[in-house]
Parts: C-alpha cells; sequence; structure tokens
C-alpha cells in the first residue's frame, strides 16, 4: 500500500520559515492532486494549498502570499515552502495525495501522510 512520508516540521520563531515535504514510499505517476492540509489544537482539519497535474495551483486566503506549494513529479514529492509563519499558523501539517497510476492502473484514492507538527512561537 502506498504511503505519504512527511518530513521538515519543526519549531521556529515568528516571522520565520519552514519548508515541507512529502514523499510517496513507492513509484506512482500521474498525481492528480497533492496537497497540504492542517489541523490546530482543537480544530478541524483544513486546506492549505493544493496543486495538480499540470501545474495549476490554489491556497486558502491566510497563507497566500507566504506559502508556495510545489511538486517534483519525477521523485513523486509535494513541498510546502512557509515563509512569514506567525503563533497562527501553529499546527500539525498533513500531506494529501489524490488519484494516482501505479503498476499500470488508476487508482481513484486519497492518500495521507501522518501528520508533520510545526510550531511557531511568538
Amino acid at each position: 500500500q502506498v504511503q505519504l512520508v512527511e518530513s521538515g516540521g519543526g519549531l521556529v520563531q515568528a516571522g520565520g520559515s519552514l519548508r515541507l515535504s512529502c514523499a510517496a514510499s513507492e513509484i506512482i505517476s500521474r498525481i492528480v492532486t497533492m496537497a497540504w492540509y492542517r489541523q490546530p489544537p482543537g480544530k478541524q482539519r483544513d486546506l492549505v494549498a493544493r496543486i495538480f497535474l499540470g501545474g495549476s495551483t490554489d491556497y486558502t486566503d491566510s497563507v497566500k502570499g507566504r506559502f508556495t506549494i510545489s511538486r517534483d513529479d519525477a521523485k513523486n514529492t509535494v513541498y510546502l515552502q512557509m515563509d512569514s509563519l506567525g503563533p497562527e499558523d501553529t499546527a500539525v501539517y498533513y500531506c494529501y495525495v489524490n488519484g494516482y497510476t501505479t503498476g499500470g492502473h488508476f487508482y481513484p484514492s486519497d492518500i495521507w501522510g501522518q501528520g508533520t507538527q510545526v510550531t511557531v512561537s511568538s
């Protein structure tokens, strides 16, 4: 079963930057949607940013101009560059994939990463 492995979370001061990475555990291709969600303490999980096959992107309003999502299809990896971080960005960040091809078959399935903690101190 394909798994997503996240890295790059941690503790940073307000105004600082972090870069999250998420890679698939096996070779998959033509990933339709790659995205990052986040879940602050005591709140629901919400979409932060997503990038589609072809490269188009969209972001939640609160991160526009500060966060950048990108993907490297050759490495089956999605990144989230986070700049000008504030305490309101503190959350567990989850990687998400929807729709992928492996072993010659297309799977219109969702895959979630295990989550990585991002903590921004004021």
